[in-house]
C-alpha cells in the first residue's frame, strides 16, 4: 500500500533549494558571526594567501539540516557553516568574505585536490582512506551511523532487521559502504542527497535511510509525524575539516582554531544554535587529532 504522508520538514523544499546556484552568506538560524581578528601570517602560507585574496571558499552541504542546509533565501545554515565563520574570523575575514560552495559526498576530495575550495566542512568523516588523498583538521563533532524509517513502520528496530529491506544512502559516503557490510542481505540504493533518500521512503522506494544520526535528526526536525530514528548507533563518525594534502601549516592553524573555539565559547554557541534544536544535552568539543 502506498503511503500518503507529506514531510513537513519540506523535503521538496530541499530539492528546490538544491537547484539554486547562488552562494549563501548570513543565516538566521545560526549564531552571531565572530568579529574578524587582526592577524598577520607568514608569507607563503595558505593563511596569508587567503587573507591577501580577501575571500575564503568553503565547501558545505546544502541538504543537511543542522549542519549545512541551503534556504530558499539563498542563505546556508548549520554547524558546518558556523565553523566556517569561526575560521574566517581567525583569518581576518568578515562573514561576507566567505563563499560557500555546494559540496556533495562524491566531490569533496576532487574539490580540494583541484583547488576549487580552500576547505571542505561538510559532515566529512575522517578515515584512513580519505587521508591518503586529503588532510583533515579536527574532529570538531562525533556522531554514529543509524537508521531513519517511516513513523508507522514497526518492522525495523535496528540494522538486524534490514534483511530483505531496501536501504538508501548517498553516493560516495562512508555510511553507504558500511551498510553493505553491516546488512549484507539488504538491497542498497543510492542518491546524491539524503533529502532524496528520505523522499524515497515517503514514496515506498525505500524502507530506510542510513547515515550519521546527527544528519537523520536534521531530517526528522519538523517531520516527526512522518519519520523516526531507530536502533543503536553502529559506528563512530568523527567530522573533520578537509584541506589539501600536505599543507601542514594550514592544518596546524585549523586545529589551533578549533581548540580556541572550545575555550572562548564560540563552538558551544554554534552548537546550541544548530544541533541544540534537537539535542538537549550537547557534547563537549572532541580532542583534535594532530596526526
Amino acid at each position: 500500500m502506498r503511503r500518503t504522508r507529506t514531510a513537513r520538514l519540506a523535503l521538496l523544499g530541499l530539492t528546490t533549494a538544491l537547484a539554486l546556484s547562488a552562494c549563501g552568506s548570513d543565516d538566521e538560524g545560526g549564531s552571531a558571526a565572530p568579529a574578524p581578528e587582526q592577524t598577520t601570517f607568514e608569507a607563503g602560507t595558505t593563511m596569508a594567501a587567503i587573507q591577501e585574496r580577501g575571500t575564503i571558499r568553503i565547501g558545505v552541504k546544502y541538504d543537511q539540516p543542522l549542519f549545512g542546509e541551503r534556504q530558499l533565501s539563498g542563505d546556508v545554515e548549520g554547524l558546518d557553516v558556523e565553523m566556517g565563520k569561526i575560521i574566517a574570523a581567525k583569518l581576518g575575514l568578515a562573514e561576507d568574505d566567505i563563499e560557500f560552495v555546494e559540496a556533495v559526498s562524491r566531490n569533496r576530495e576532487p574539490f580540494l585536490q583541484q583547488g576549487q575550495v580552500d576547505l571542505v566542512i561538510a559532515t566529512y568523516t575522517i578515515n584512513d582512506t580519505r587521508k591518503e588523498v586529503v588532510d583533515f583538521a579536527g574532529p570538531y563533532y562525533i556522531t554514529g551511523q543509524s537508521l531513519l524509517v517511516a513513523a508507522d513502520d514497526d518492522s525495523i528496530g535496528g540494522k538486524e532487521d534490514l534483511a530483505g529491506k531496501t536501504v538508501c544512502s548517498v553516493t560516495g559516503s562512508t555510511p553507504l559502504e558500511r551498510i553493505k557490510t553491516e546488512a549484507p542481505q539488504a538491497t542498497v540504493i543510492e542518491f546524491d542527497t539524503y533529502g532524496r533518500c528520505a523522499q524515497a521512503v515517503l514514496n515506498d522506494q525505500a524502507d530506510a535511510v542510513t547515515t550519521d544520526e546527527a544528519i537523520l535528526l536534521g531530517l526528522l526536525l519538523g517531520a516527526e509525524e512522518d519519520f523516526k530514528v531507530v536502533g543503536e548507533q553502529f559506528s563512530e563518525e568523527p567530522y573533520g575539516i578537509g584541506l589539501k594534502k600536505g599543507d601542514q601549516a594550514f592544518r596546524d592553524f585549523l586545529n589551533d582554531t578549533i581548540e580556541a573555539s572550545y575555550e572562548d565559547g564560540s563552538y558551544q554557541e554554534a552548537l546550541e544554535a544548530t544541533v541544540g534544536q534537537v539535542q538537549d544535552e550537547l557534547p563537549e568539543g572532541p580532542p583534535v587529532d594532530r596526526y
